[in-house]
């Protein structure tokens, strides 16, 4: 593996959308440098660097004001570039880490204080060479106060999960729904299956993003636009407000065709979240609910 990909579009339109004031970019990443952060040497793919400075400038330039910076699998459990970009947001960037389940209290409390709130286990075979649940739940019932678990997961391996979702001590976060089939429609057995895990806990919170990898030309769906997720997903957020946190993906790890347009994704939200109080829950409440409590 030597090519290195860039996976972000280089000049992102300006979103018709005005997001509310306060907005967060609760989903997104960092990459490198990596002359200060090398990848892992198990990484499934190697990006060209997209470090805190590029991030905080689309931050800008599609009108949000904080960011949620989380883990990408190319840096493994090396959480140097994650935290190397919260110290520079000024207060405006918090993290979720992956981390090694051996992490010590101590180590802990560290990633505590660096701004991480949460940590996260992948379950994509084709990022990950081992997800050990024994090991991650121990990890959970250590986290320190006020954690949550961010979980990454397809929605063929959702029955086989519930288990150990449901043996988690903590609030849980679905990233990109679990990637759910969105040309089944709002109604279909993807969404019907994460609806029903939706209702067998009040603390499990879900992202609804990636129309880019959901309703992806490639993968047999409408593209950009993305028609599809915007009417699978809009339902979801009418019935569970205040479970759900936005966020761009940028710089959408892996994606070296059909990258999106951050401004199109910007876009998307008012047809998700089609009125003032819907884009406000999903935009600035609910991720400070997550991640700056402290600020409520």
């Amino acid at each position: 593996m030597s090519d290195r990909i860039t996976s972000w579009h280089t000049n992102p339109s300006k979103p018709r959308f005005v997001p509310p004031p306060g907005a967060v970019d609760a989903h997104c990443h960092v990459f490198g440098p990596m002359a200060r952060f090398p990848f892992s040497p198990k990484a499934k793919y190697l990006p060209a660097d997209a470090g805190p400075e590029m991030l905080f400038a689309l931050r800008d330039h599609l009108g949000f004001a904080r960011n949620v910076i989380v883990q990408a699998s190319c840096h493994g459990t090396d959480n140097g570039a994650t935290l190397d970009g919260i110290a520079k947001s000024c207060g405006k960037a918090r993290g979720v880490a992956v981390v090694d389940p051996a992490i010590t209290d101590a180590d802990l409390v560290s990633l505590h204080e660096g701004g991480i709130r949460g940590v996260r286990f992948n379950f994509l075979k084709r990022l990950v060479d081992n997800a050990p649940k024994d090991r991650f739940l121990e990890v959970a019932g250590r986290l320190p106060e006020g954690w949550h678990v961010v979980i990454y997961f397809e929605a063929d391996i959702l029955a086989e999960l519930r288990p150990f979702i449901d043996a988690i001590p903590v609030p849980v976060v679905v990233d990109h729904m679990g990637r759910p089939d969105v040309s089944q429609g709002p109604d279909g057995p993807d969404m019907r299956a994460f609806r029903a895990l939706l209702d067998s806990r009040e603390d499990i919170w879900f992202k609804p993003t990636c129309p880019d990898r959901l309703d992806a030309l490639k993968e047999g769906g409408m593209g950009d636009p993305w028609d599809n997720f915007a009417r699978a997903v809009a339902p979801l957020i009418a019935d569970y407000p205040d479970r759900c946190i936005w966020g761009t993906d940028w710089p959408h790890p892996n994606m070296d065709d059909e990258i999106p347009d951050d401004g199109h994704l910007t876009d998307m939200i008012p047809r998700i979240a089609p009125t003032m109080e819907l884009q406000r829950k999903l935009l600035v409440v609910n991720p400070m609910r997550l991640y700056w409590p402290e600020e409520l």
